[in-house]
């Protein structure tokens, strides 16, 4: 089974492609049924409906090309509860020649533009971007069927305009700025602010807010003058105080005006080029102290603003800042420098005395971003930490973007200020969708434990699918993000029904529904979509069953796995998660190696779940759970971007890519081994967050020379060396954030970043083993190696 093509046509990603029935035999496969769904994948075609979706009147899933229908009785029936749902009359032309497209059996992804009036009356309608009713096809479903083209026969129904909302403001848009930050580098942050003002449509809605000790936000609807409402930095304020200190509270049956703190493009673009132009470096400079920073506070100001405008076509607090907060809400750090920021063993120990109650701020803030569909981002660019680790969860559960650089000036922050405000087509719609809600319908038997990513629960079990068994935002069937992009991936768990429940027939099928209901920033008002996606599966027989092997889907496993083990790191040890892993991986070799009873040597894992070791390896040395030489801030943006990439790119993260450039020919992958450095060879290595070019020493001390550039003969050299940057400019223009490229020699101190992620299968132990030499790498390390690691395996597991 190809579980990348099938990842195409329904954007999941399944660790087993078939499931036990039982509790029992779902708990004997070790590795959880989990789905890497990506809600709002970019596929090549689909579906847009002018019409909302037809749900069953049970249990809520929207019709399917697994439904069964009655053409005679215009009936169809729900594969979920097996209710019986007439058809509405919209749907009296629909015949075995004529079906709608959502019962297609190549469309297991539609996507339905809500508040339209669909299929009305019989007059021909055509339209290159939807598909508007009915076509010819047949109505066998197929699970496994690869997506087809849009129906070419001409339908028979035209459509209402969309129902606009009661609102019509667009999208809005704080920008939280940090006063403290170095006058260059707060020179760099307006000039881009600048130039995101210039290229937002003019519906947008922008507000500013600045800080340094006090906390400044801008009415922006004075012209002859600037006026702002300063905040001190230390008060903390509720929704309701900071609404009312703005004035943007209301009175019983009268509406107050509201100020200029939002104002839209179209009517004050000058007057907000002309606030950030004003902003200034803060002159509140103590020597040997940190910069006084209300963080905390300006952040729940900027939120607040928003909910006292109530948009509810979406909006986004962005914030800049260069260091710590160290007053109010927030403190990460006292302002003196002889304090120093916390680690990982200050955190762990309860050292760091600001951390808990930053956390417990934070998380109050992230809920109110939830409340009001609100989007947290965060840009800091500093050479010490600014506090990430505290405001991680804010920014993870709403869905917004992280950045930690080291200068405002660097085409890094450039290049991922620009992408998140990004054009969609020539009309200038941006390409952001706001208040997304996800909701899964599953078949009877099939319970719903949770869910790691960007999002929180929004504790509904109407349905009773919800799983007693909590892992992670669990306790619902329902799913809430502020935002949510093409390239978000969330990870659900699941369990299967109880062993008192009667065993389904061999082979059959089991369904599970994902309902994605968001709004597209594309116009003033904004569209309301709602995407369905439709997934089928079979029963196994038995554990033991051909089909679960054949259909084990390692990668997904292990990307599933490591969203586990760093939620599990939330509320346990470092050392207890790896013991956890360990003993996982250990059962897991047990139940499906092959091998003879106390011999290690007769120990085989078939080429299904053979990838699968590998992958723990190098999880149990990542930084995700080795926080040895990093901070917490680091750490924090590491977990957050790992629970939210899809299966590439997490393992992409836990096990980077290598590949070697020769004169043998193209570039081909090569073993993440320090045995793959060579003399002679080139090597791009990518760990996702940065991109190392390796030269050898041999092809180093030839560039230094220039042989590519004076002697023509040498032409070959040139293009050796020039193979992997483009290789490497490609990477780093599809990928956000944007990887770090490092450029090094065999043997420099660059190097480094290579050597430290390769298997030390030569080390200083054991290295006089081996034919030495002046081009020998050594690893420097007590780390054992992957053979040592898969030795130990194989002993351990075929103890029983």
């Amino acid at each position: 089974m190809d579980f990348v093509e099938l990842e195409a046509i329904e954007g999941l990603r399944w660790s087993w492609n078939s499931w036990p029935f039982s509790k029992s035999e779902a708990s004997a496969l070790v590795v959880p049924l989990a789905i890497m769904a990506t809600p709002l994948m970019s596929f090549n075609e689909l579906p847009v409906l002018p019409y909302d979706p037809l749900c069953c009147s049970g249990c809520g899933a929207a019709l399917n090309p697994y439904a069964r229908v009655d053409y005679p009785t215009r009936t169809w029936s729900c594969p979920f509860c097996s209710q019986k749902n007439p058809f509405p009359k919209s749907y009296l032309a629909i015949s075995e020649n004529n079906i709608p497209a959502e019962l297609f059996p190549t469309y297991s992804t539609v996507e339905y533009q809500l508040g339209k009036k669909g299929l009305l009356t019989h007059k021909t309608r055509s339209s290159s971007n939807l598909v508007s009713g009915f076509g010819n096809g047949s109505s066998s479903p197929s699970p496994k069927s690869t997506r087809g083209s849009f129906p070419s026969l001409p339908t028979f129904s035209s459509f209402l305009p969309a129902v606009s909302g009661p609102d019509s403001t667009g999208p809005a848009f704080v920008f939280v700025v940090d006063a403290c930050t170095p006058g260059e580098e707060l020179r760099a942050v307006k000039n881009e602010l600048l130039h995101l003002v210039a290229q937002l449509p003019e519906y947008a809605l922008v507000g500013l807010v600045v800080f340094d000790s006090m906390v400044r936000v801008y009415d922006l609807s004075f012209a002859e003058c600037f006026r702002v409402v300063v905040f001190h930095g230390e008060r903390e304020l509720s929704s309701e105080q900071i609404k009312q200190q703005l004035g943007l509270h209301t009175v019983k049956h009268q509406a107050v005006q509201k100020a200029g703190f939002l104002t839209c493009l179209s009517e004050g673009e000058f007057n907000i080029s002309a606030a950030i132009e004003d902003i200034q470096p803060s002159p509140h400079v103590t020597p040997h102290h940190r910069p006084i920073r209300a963080t905390g506070v300006a952040i729940s100001l900027a939120v607040g603003l928003l909910e006292g405008y109530s948009i509810n076509t979406g909006s986004r607090v962005t914030v800049f800042t260069s260091g710590p907060a160290t007053v109010g809400p927030g403190k990460v750090v006292d302002s003196d420098l002889r304090n120093a920021m916390r680690t990982h063993k200050d955190i762990e120990r309860g050292r760091a005395v600001y951390y808990g109650k930053s956390i417990g701020f934070y998380k109050k803030i992230s809920e109110r971003l939830s409340d009001s569909s609100i989007v947290l981002d965060l840009f800091a660019c500093s050479l010490d930490q600014v506090g990430a680790a505290e405001l991680k969860v804010p920014v993870e559960t709403s869905g917004g973007f992280m950045m930690l650089g080291e200068s405002f000036d660097s085409d890094q922050f450039k290049k991922c200020v620009r992408h998140l405000f990004t054009w969609r087509d020539e009309l200038g719609n941006l390409d952001m969708c706001f208040d997304a809600t996800i909701e899964i319908v599953t078949t009877k038997n099939v319970k719903i434990c949770g869910a790691l990513g960007p999002c929180v629960s929004l504790r509904k079990n109407e349905n009773g699918s919800a799983s007693h068994k909590e892992v992670g935002h669990g306790g619902t069937h329902a799913w809430k993000s502020s935002t949510l992009t093409n390239k978000t991936c969330i990870a659900f768990y699941f369990e299967v029904g109880s062993s008192g429940e009667q065993r389904p027939r061999d082979n059959s099928v089991f369904f599970i529904q994902f309902i994605t209901r968001y709004r597209r920033a594309g116009n003033a008002v904004g569209v309301v979509r709602k995407r369905v996606t439709t997934a089928a599966r079979r029963w196994a027989n038995g554990v033991r069953s051909e089909s679960v092997a054949a259909e084990f889907d390692q990668e997904a496993a292990a990307a599933a796995v490591a969203r586990l083990a760093i939620h599990k790191l939330e509320s346990e040890y470092g050392d207890d998660v790896i013991r956890w892993l360990d003993k996982t991986l250990i059962r897991f070799a047990s139940k499906f190696g092959e091998y003879v009873p106390e011999d290690p040597s007769s120990f085989r894992l078939s080429p299904n779940f053979s990838l699968y070791p590998q992958f723990m390896y190098h999880l149990r040395r990542s930084q995700f759970l080795e926080v040895f030489n990093t901070t917490p801030d680091e750490t924090a943006f590491f977990r957050l971007m790992l629970n939210r990439e899809g299966v590439v790119g997490s393992l992409i993260m836990v096990q980077p890519t290598l590949f070697q450039y020769s004169f043998d020919g193209p570039p081909v992958p090569v073993l993440l081994d320090v045995g793959s450095v060579a003399p002679d060879v080139i090597l791009l290595f990518d760990s996702y967050f940065y991109i190392v070019i390796h030269y050898g020493s041999r092809i180093a001390e030839w560039r230094k020379m220039g042989y590519d550039k004076r002697d023509p003969r040498h032409e070959s050299l040139r293009k050796l060396l020039e193979a992997p940057e483009v290789d490497a400019e490609q990477l780093v223009a599809e990928r956000v954030p944007v990887p770090k490229v490092i450029r090094c020699d065999q043997h420099s101190s660059q190097a480094r970043f290579l050597l430290a992620k390769l298997n030390p299968s030569v080390t200083h132990h054991n290295s006089s083993s081996k034919n030495g030499g002046e081009d020998l790498n050594v690893v420097f390390t007590d780390d054992i190696s992957l053979q040592v690691f898969t030795e130990h395996l194989q002993e351990l597991a075929v103890q029983g």
